[in-house]
């Protein structure tokens, strides 16, 4: 944990928001105060055109986080060459703060799944993706960040769990860790629905206290909705109280951790995810305030 200088004031993590196509002109004509803006990797592989222009202009005035969902890290036929050049042509280009994707899979040896698919926590998996995530680090002589999934089904031949599965991973290939905190929080409101754990915010705090600190470069929040049989990860609404209790825990293990307010449907205006952003400061101060400065 970053401990707060005797006396004064924490500082907030550099918080940053989703900039999705709504705001592509707002952002740029208001200029607000963002550590950071995060874009898909994926809409901005084109050579050219509009869609990089703008990119190109919003890199003027902010670090980019470049987050994909295409790499297929966890795939035992590998990473696709011709995604990895694009990935390689853009953070060339873009020069990103950070480069992350998901710890999943959609590649198979002929098809491409339109989402993104659960790995078993195994060590065959694990030997899978530190072969993927090697390779892609040393494609774009950097290290990346790998996001903890939200998953709707799980495998039966797990023979570790997820924090153990996602720290050896960053050990072995000197990776980084994206901890999705409404991802985790997700996963274990559906594995309540399930019966198979109890109060979903102990679990996630347990699953939070087993990350090693250091591994940890970005944390997520984005907001969910709960359909009665079955909780998804949508985006598409404000951070819940509990993901927001969640997210001072997770600032008080890991320190003032650059921070991304996610919502990719149901687009709001601009000025709400702006609000977000200032509530994840404020979050993040006052967990890392010291009790006698808050008395």
């Amino acid at each position: 944990m970053t401990a707060p200088a005797h006396g004064h004031p924490p500082s907030a993590p550099e918080v940053g928001i989703g900039w999705r196509h709504p705001h592509h002109a707002a952002l740029l004509e208001q200029q607000p105060a963002l550590g950071f803006i995060e874009v898909h990797s994926e809409n901005f592989f084109a050579p050219g055109g509009a869609a990089l222009a703008v990119l190109r202009e919003g890199r003027k005035h902010y670090p980019v986080s470049l987050h994909g969902v295409g790499l297929s890290l966890g795939s035992a036929v590998g990473v696709d060459a011709w995604h990895l050049d694009q990935l390689a042509r853009l953070v060339q280009t873009i020069d990103p703060v950070r480069v992350s994707d998901h710890a999943s899979f959609a590649r198979g040896p002929s098809d491409h799944a339109a989402d993104l698919l659960p790995v078993p926590m195994s060590h065959e998996a694990l030997d899978a993706m530190c072969a993927n995530v090697n390779r892609v680090q040393d494609r774009l002589h950097r290290p990346i960040a790998v996001e903890n999934l939200s998953a709707y089904v799980q495998w039966r031949d797990a023979d570790m769990d997820e924090p153990d599965f996602l720290n050896t991973l960053a050990q072995r290939t000197g990776c980084q860790l994206l901890v999705d905190v409404n991802n985790l929080y997700v996963n274990a409101l559906n594995a309540q629905l399930r019966g198979e754990t109890g109060d979903p915010l102990d679990h996630c705090r347990r699953w939070l206290d087993a990350i090693a600190p250091a591994h940890v470069a970005e944390l997520h929040l984005a907001g969910h909705v709960h359909c009665g049989d079955i909780v998804i990860d949508d985006h598409g609404s404000r951070v819940v109280d509990a993901v927001w209790a969640l997210y001072r825990h997770a600032v008080q293990r890991f320190g003032a951790v650059p921070t991304l307010i996610e919502w990719d449907t149901d687009v709001p205006g601009l000025d709400v995810l702006l609000d977000e952003a200032s509530r994840a400061r404020a979050a993040a101060r006052r967990a890392l305030t010291p009790l006698e400065l808050v008395t």
